[in-house]
C-alpha cells in the first residue's frame, strides 16, 4: 500500500477536523495539541495541508528540540509530501555553533530555504532547530541584488556573466564540486550555486542560453534539463552582508509549530552567552595568517574572505529574537497541555510496543490489537522486510493480518482515535533507521575530487611500464612527430634514461602502488632484469593455482552432511538482525546455505571489510548447523577475538535453544576441563577458540560445520591440521580482506567466493570532526561518551607520545580510566590491556594504531585521532571504522593543525574523510592499499615481496596472464582424442593480445577542449582501457555532456579503440599509419594456425582484387599488408571493416 493512502485515512480523523476549524479562527494565536506520540504529528500535519488547501497559503514552520529530532521529523515529512515542498534549514556550522566551523553543504540548505521564502513560492514546510534559527541570514534586499537569473534563450555576454561570478564571490576552477565555485570550458559554463543541491551547466550558442541541465559532481555527468535558474552566492557569511535574524525574512502570518516557545528562546540565549570559542578565535587567525602568508593565486589565498567569528555580526540577539518569536501564530505539541493555550486539542495516541526482538511479544500484541479490531500497517521502505516477517507469521499459523506501507516513518504509533497501528520495521527488528538529508549530496563533491586526485598522474609520481619496468613520471608532452605534434608521456628510468610513450599506450602503463609506501627500485633499461622478475612471479603464482585447482578437484568426490531447509527460528534469528541486509550480505547468506544443503561439504570463503556482517553470516550459518543437531567449531587466531566472537554469538542467539562457550588461554583450568567434558557429551553446540580447538584434548561428539576467521594469520602446521579437518566437514572462511577482482577470478576455480563490497545501509553514519588539539575538545568528548556509558579509542602516531598524552588526560579527565597500549609492548601484557579494556575495566585506551587490525568493542563509540594528518585516507577510514558498531550514534575526533597550515593533499584527506561519514562503497576506491595487503595475505608473503618489486597493477596484469597461460596449458594436455578433431581458427584475436598503432596522425584532445593534462591522462586512460563499440560511444556522450561538442583530432583519437580492435581480429600485432599509407604488420611466427584462419583468407582476398591500392609482402618471414590512400584513422577503420565483411 502506498503511504498516501494512510495520509488519506488521516484526512478523516477527528483531529484534523478539529483543528482545521480552529485555525480559521484569526482571533486563535495559541493552540495546544497534547498526546502526538512517535511519528503521529508529521502524518498528522501533512493531511491537514490535503485537507484544508486554504491553510497551504501560508508558510509552516517547524522548530524541533535540536538538528536531529528536526532531521527525523523533516524526513517524515517528505515521506508523505514528497520533497518539492519540504525543506530543512540546518545550522551553517558544523558540530556546535561555538566552534566556529562553517559547513558549505549546510549553507546550500539555508540558501535555498531563503530563495524559496524570498520568492513567495507556496506551499512551503520549513523543519529547523533553535540552533539554526540562532544564526542571523542575509537581509531580503541584499539576497535578491546578489541573485543572478539565467533563463533558455536569454542573451547574456559569457566574458560579463564570469565578471559577475568573481564579484559574488565565486572561485574559477578547472572543474566544479563544491558551492561557490565555476568553470568555464568554451561554450559551457559549469556554476555551483548555493540555492541548489546540484550544480548547473549552461551551453552557450554565441551569446544566446542554449540548454541549461544539473549535473551530478561525482561524474560530471548531466541530469535534469532546466528553463530557468537562480545563481546565488554565500550570502551569509561575506563580511559585507546586511544580517538579519530568519524569523523577520518570513511572512507574517507563518504557522509555527514546536514543543516548547520558552525552550527555543533559550537554546537561542544560550549560544549568545556561550559565543565563539577561545579556540575557534585562535584557528580562525591561524587560518587568516595562512592565507596572507600562502600568496595570491594559492588554494588557500583563494578563499572566499568569510565575515570574523563576532557574536554582535552573526548570531541573534535573544531578546529580540524571543520578541520575534511569541508574534507568530503557534501550535504548541506538549506532552500535557499547558495553561498559556487559546485552544487545547487532545490526540489518543500511544508509541509503537517495544519487543527487543521478542518475537512471542510481538505475536502477543499484533493478535491484541487484531482481536480489538485496529488495521495493522507495518511500514518499510525494504519490501523483503515486510516479506520477511510474512513468512515468520506464516510459519507460526497464527491468523496474524497486517498492511505493508512502501514508506516508513521514524517511530511507530498506535492511534486510538482512528483504531489503527502503524508500526515501523525497524523498530520491530530493534534497527538503527537513518535519516537522509539533501546536503549529503553536496559533501560528495569533495569526496569525489579527492578520490580523483588519488588516480591522478603527478609529475615524480612512480609508475610502472609493464614492458620496461618502475620509472618517475616526467608530464604529458607535446613533441614533434612529422609535420604534426603529438601528445606522449615521459617517463624516465635510472641513470636518466627516457621513455616516451604514446597515449595510445597508456593501458601499459600504471601507478605504481607498493607496500607501505615505502619508494621503490627505479629500473635500469636495457638489462633483462625486470623481464627475470615478472617469469619468476608469473611461475610462483602459476604453482599456487595449480595447487589450488588439485584441492578442489579432491573435494568434488567427497560425500558431506546435507543440511534441511530453514526453519521458523532460522527466520526469526535472520529477521533479528541489527541493521539492514545489504544485497551482498543476502546472497553470501544464501550461497553459503545452499551449501550447506547439498551432500558435498562446503568449502567458502567470505571476504568483506570491517563491519560488512561478515561475523553475523557465520551465526547464521551456525545456529542451522545446530538446528540439525550439529556442532560448530569457530576458531579464530587470538585471544581477544575468541572473547570478542563468544560475545557476538552469546547475544545474536541467546533467545534460541544452543548453547555457546570458548576456550582460549583467559580461561582457568577448571573452566576448560568442563567445556571439554560438556562437548564430548554433546552438551555444547558452537566451541569457539584459538588453534586449542584442534588439540588432541578436544573431542567433538558430531562435529558439523568448521568456521575459521582470517585463515592467513595461521601457521603452517595449524594449516595442515585444518585441511586434514576439512575433507568431510562443512567449511566457512572469513577474512576482513578486500580481495582484488583479478584475484576473486582466479580463486574461483578453487573455491567458492562470496564477496560483501557494501556496508548496511543503515549503520549510523559515525560523526566525523576535524579539530585543532585542544584539551577542552578532548575532555568534552571523553566526558560525554563516559556519561553515556561508553568507551574512547585515543590513537596517536607515534609511541613516544603516549607518555604525555596519558598525563594530559588523567590531568583533563581525572575520574577516566586510562590504559596504555602499543606495538612494542610483550604480546602477553598487550593481549591483557586489551582484553581488560574489552571488559570495560577502562573508559579510555590510549595507544598506537594497533587498534586498527584486530579488536571489535561495541561499546567504544569514540575515537580521537590524533595527529590525523601523518595518516593515509585509507588507515584514517579504517580506524573509524572501529567505533560505530552498535545502535548509539559515534563520534570521532580528527585532532590536526589548523587546515591553513596543512599541505594541499594532507588537507584534501581530512576534509573528505570527514564529509565521507558514512561507510560505503564509494571509498573503496580509494583503498588500493588494503587491496594489496589482501593480495599479500592471501598468496603468502613471497607474492608480498613481488608486489614490492612489481607495483600492484603490475603485479594484477600478470596474475591474469598467468591464469589464462594455466588455461591454455589444461588445453593442451586434453586427451590425443580431443585434440585429432580439426580446429577452424576465425581470426586473429586468441594469438595477438594487443595491436601497437605507430602513426604521425594529429590525435588528441587539444588544452582548449581539456584544460588540465591531469585530466586529458585520465581521459586517455579510460580511452585506452575501452574495448567495445557500446563503451565508445558511451565514452564520447560523456565527452559532449562534459566539454561540448568533439574536435576532429578528438574523434580521430576515440576511433583508435576501434581500429586496434581490428587489428587484433586481422592478426596485426602493429599498424603504422604514416604519409598517408597504412601497414598491417602480422603475426612473427610464420607457422601459426591464424594463417590458416578465415580473418586471413578475408585479407588476402581483399589484396588481390584491390592490387591497385594494396600490397601483401613478406620480409625475413615477417608478413605484412600495405594500403596505400589512407589519410585518417576514419578511412583505416572503414577498410578494415569492409575486409571483415568479405565473404
Amino acid at each position: 500500500m502506498e503511504i498516501s493512502k494512510l495520509q488519506d485515512a488521516y484526512r478523516r480523523h477527528p483531529l484534523v477536523r478539529r483543528l482545521t476549524q480552529v485555525l480559521q479562527r484569526d482571533a486563535v494565536r495559541r493552540i495546544c495539541v497534547s498526546g502526538l506520540q512517535g511519528s503521529a504529528a508529521p502524518l498528522l500535519f501533512s493531511s491537514l495541508a490535503a485537507r484544508s488547501p486554504q491553510l497551504l497559503g501560508v508558510p509552516f514552520l517547524f522548530v524541533l528540540s535540536d538538528e536531529e529530532e528536526a532531521a527525523y521529523f523533516y524526513q517524515d515529512l517528505m515521506q508523505v509530501l514528497g520533497d518539492a515542498n519540504v525543506l530543512f534549514f540546518p545550522s551553517g556550522f558544523k558540530r556546535a555553533v561555538k566552534y566556529g566551523q562553517r559547513d558549505a553543504a549546510s549553507m546550500v540548505l539555508r540558501t535555498e530555504v531563503l530563495s524559496r521564502v524570498s520568492g513567495g513560492g507556496l506551499p512551503l514546510f520549513v523543519v529547523t532547530s533553535p540552533q539554526a534559527l540562532a544564526e542571523l541570514v542575509v537581509d531580503r534586499n541584499a539576497l535578491q541584488g546578489q541573485t543572478l537569473e539565467v533563463a533558455v534563450g536569454q542573451t547574456l555576454d559569457v566574458m560579463e556573466v564570469q565578471k559577475t561570478l568573481l564579484r559574488l564571490g565565486f572561485s574559477r576552477v578547472d572543474y566544479v564540486y563544491e558551492p561557490g565555485q565555476f568553470s568555464l570550458r568554451g561554450s559551457l559554463l559549469d556554476v555551483y550555486s548555493y540555492s541548489s543541491e546540484y550544480p548547473f551547466r549552461i551551453d552557450f550558442f554565441g551569446d544566446e542560453v542554449d540548454s541549461i541541465r544539473t549535473f551530478d559532481v561525482q561524474d560530471q555527468l548531466s541530469l535534469k534539463k532546466m528553463e530557468r535558474v537562480s545563481i546565488i552566492p554565500d550570502s551569509g557569511s561575506g563580511e559585507g552582508a546586511t544580517l538579519q535574524s530568519f524569523l523577520s525574512f518570513l511572512p507574517a502570518d507563518t504557522l509555527l509549530i514546536t514543543r516548547d516557545v520558552a525552550y527555543v528562546a533559550d537554546c537561542v540565549r544560550q549560544i549568545w552567552t556561550e559565543g565563539f570559542s577561545a579556540q575557534a578565535l585562535v584557528v580562525e587567525a591561524a587560518e587568516k595568517d595562512a592565507a596572507q602568508g600562502a600568496g595570491a593565486g594559492s588554494p588557500v589565498s583563494d578563499s572566499k574572505a568569510e565575515a570574523p567569528l563576532v557574536r554582535e555580526r552573526l548570531l541573534a540577539e535573544p531578546d529580540a529574537f524571543r520578541r520575534q518569536l511569541e508574534q507568530f501564530r503557534t501550535i504548541m505539541l506538549a506532552a500535557s497541555a499547558p495553561q498559556s493555550a487559546d485552544v487545547q486539542l487532545e490526540a489518543h495516541t500511544t508509541a509503537q510496543p517495544i519487543f527487543h526482538k521478542n518475537f512471542e511479544l510481538l505475536f502477543q500484541a499484533f493478535l491484541d490489537y487484531q482481536e480489538r479490531d485496529y488495521d495493522i500497517y507495518v511500514l518499510s521502505d525494504n519490501p523483503s522486510q515486510t516479506d520477511r516477517l510474512e513468512s515468520i507469521f506464516h510459519d507460526r499459523q497464527l491468523g496474524i493480518r497486517f498492511t505493508p506501507v512502501d514508506r516508513t516513518l521514524h517511530a511507530g504509533f498506535v492511534d486510538d482515535d482512528l483504531h489503527l497501528c502503524c508500526f515501523t520495521d525497524h523498530q520491530i527488528f530493534d534497527r538503527f533507521h537513518r535519516y537522509t538529508l539533501r546536503s549529503d549530496r553536496t559533501r560528495n563533491g569533495r569526496v569525489a575530487l579527492t578520490l580523483k586526485e588519488l588516480q591522478q598522474f603527478q609529475v615524480g609520481d612512480y609508475v610502472v611500464h609493464i614492458d620496461h619496468g618502475v620509472g618517475r613520471f616526467g608530464g604529458l608532452l607535446r613533441i614533434p612527430n612529422g609535420d604534426t605534434w603529438q601528445e606522449v608521456i615521459k617517463i624516465i628510468y635510472k641513470n636518466d634514461d627516457v621513455v616516451f610513450v604514446s597515449i595510445h599506450s597508456l593501458h601499459k602503463v600504471s601507478k605504481y602502488r607498493g607496500r607501505d609506501g615505502e619508494p621503490p627500485r627505479v629500473s635500469a633499461l636495457g638489462t633483462g632484469a625486470w623481464e627475470r622478475m615478472k617469469e619468476r612471479t608469473k611461475a610462483h603464482i602459476k604453482d599456487i593455482a595449480r595447487d589450488l585447482i588439485k584441492l578442489y578437484s579432491r573435494r568434488e568426490h567427497e560425500k558431506g552432511f546435507a543440511y534441511s531447509p530453514d526453519g521458523y527460528m532460522q527466520h526469526e534469528l535472520e529477521a533479528s538482525f541489527l541493521y539492514e541486509d545489504t544485497p551482498d550480505q543476502q546472497k553470501a547468506t544464501q550461497d553459503v546455505k545452499a551449501d550447506m544443503e547439498r551432500s558435498q561439504p562446503m568449502d567458502r570463503l567470505v571476504c568483506g571489510d570491517v563491519g560488512f556482517g561478515k561475523t553475523e553470516i557465520a551465526v547464521r550459518a551456525a545456529f542451522k548447523a545446530c538446528a540439525d543437531g550439529k556442532q560448530v567449531a569457530v576458531l579464530v587466531p587470538t585471544t581477544i577475538l575468541a572473547y570478542q566472537h563468544f560475545r557476538t554469538f552469546s547475544s545474536r542467539l541467546k533467545e534460541l535453544p544452543v548453547r555457546v562457550e570458548y576456550l582460549s588461554r583467559a580461561r582457568s583450568a577448571a573452566d576448560t576441563k568442563a567445556v571439554l567434558t560438556d562437548l564430548k557429551a554433546g552438551k555444547v553446540d558452537i566451541l569457539i577458540g584459538t588453534h586449542k580447538l584442534i588439540g588432541k584434548s578436544v573431542h567433538f561428539r558430531d562435529l558439523g560445520l568448521l568456521i575459521i576467521d582470517e585463515e592467513q594469520k595461521f601457521g603452517v602446521s595449524t594449516k595442515e591440521k585444518l585441511r586434514q579437518m576439512k575433507t568431510n566437514v562443512d567449511t566457512l572462511t572469513l577474512t576482513a580482506t578486500p580481495i582484488p577482482r583479478t584475484l576473486q577470478f582466479s580463486l574461483m576455480g578453487a573455491r567458492d567466493l562470496s564477496v560483501i563490497q557494501t556496508a548496511p545501509p543503515n549503520r549510523r553514519p559515525i560523526q566525523t570532526q576535524v579539530c585543532t588539539f585542544s584539551t577542552e575538545t578532548i575532555a568534552e568528548a571523553i566526558g560525554f561518551e563516559m556519561s553515556r556509558g561508553g568507551q574512547v579509542l585515543f590513537i596517536t602516531p607515534r609511541i613516544s607520545q603516549l607518555p604525555d598524552l596519558e598525563a594530559m588526560l588523567h590531568r583533563c579527565v581525572p575520574d577516566a580510566r586510562v590504559a596504555v597500549g602499543h606495538g612494542r609492548m610483550p604480546s602477553d601484557a598487550l593481549e591483557k590491556v586489551m582484553l581488560d579494556f574489552a571488559n570495560y575495566d577502562y573508559d579510555v585506551l590510549l595507544s598506537t594504531t594497533i587498534v586498527e587490525s584486530g579488536l571489535d568493542i561495541p561499546n567504544a563509540n569514540t575515537i580521537i585521532i590524533n595527529g590525523a594528518q601523518c595518516f593515509g585516507l585509507s588507515d584514517l577510514h579504517q580506524m573509524r571504522g572501529r567505533v560505530g558498531r552498535s545502535s548509539r550514534k559515534a563520534f570521532c575526533y580528527l585532532l590536526a593543525p589548523p587546515l591553513g597550515l596543512l599541505p594541499t593533499d594532507a588537507r584534501r584527506r581530512l576534509q573528505a574523510i570527514e564529509n565521507f561519514s558514512a561507510l560505503g562503497s564509494g571509498i573503496q576506491i580509494a583503498m588500493q592499499d588494503l587491496d594489496i595487503r589482501g593480495a599479500g595475505n592471501l598468496l603468502g608473503a613471497e607474492q608480498s615481496g613481488f608486489i614490492a618489486d612489481l607495483g600492484y597493477e603490475a603485479y594484477q596484469k600478470i596474475l591474469a596472464q598467468a591464469v589464462s597461460e594455466i588455461k591454455r596449458e589444461e588445453l593442451d594436455e586434453a586427451p590425443a582424442q580431443e585434440q585429432k578433431r580439426p580446429t577452424q581458427v576465425a581470426d586473429g584475436s586468441l594469438f595477438v593480445d594487443e595491436c601497437v598503432l605507430d602513426s604521425d596522425l594529429p590525435m588528441s584532445f587539444s588544452e582548449t577542449y581539456v584544460p588540465t593534462s591531469a585530466e586529458r591522462m585520465l581521459l586517455y586512460r579510460e580511452l585506452d582501457s575501452l574495448q567495445s563499440d557500446r563503451e565508445v560511444e558511451a565514452f564520447c556522450q560523456r565527452m559532449r555532456d562534459r566539454f561540448g561538442p568533439i574536435p576532429p583530432e578528438g574523434e580521430e583519437l576515440i576511433r583508435v579503440v576501434a581500429l586496434r580492435r581490428l587489428g587484433c581480429y586481422f592478426g596485426a600485432e602493429r599498424i603504422v599509419l604514416k604519409k598517408g599509407r597504412m601497414r598491417l604488420y602480422f603475426l612473427n611466427d610464420a607457422d601459426s594456425p591464424f594463417f590458416r584462419s578465415r580473418a586471413f583468407d578475408q585479407i588476402i582476398s581483399f589484396a588481390t582484387t584491390n592490387v591497385h591500392r594494396c600490397r601483401l609482402q613478406e620480409v625475413e618471414g615477417r608478413r605484412s599488408l600495405l594500403v596505400s590512400d589512407v589519410t585518417t584513422v576514419q578511412q583505416a577503420v572503414q577498410i578494415l571493416t569492409q575486409i571483415s565483411q568479405c565473404s
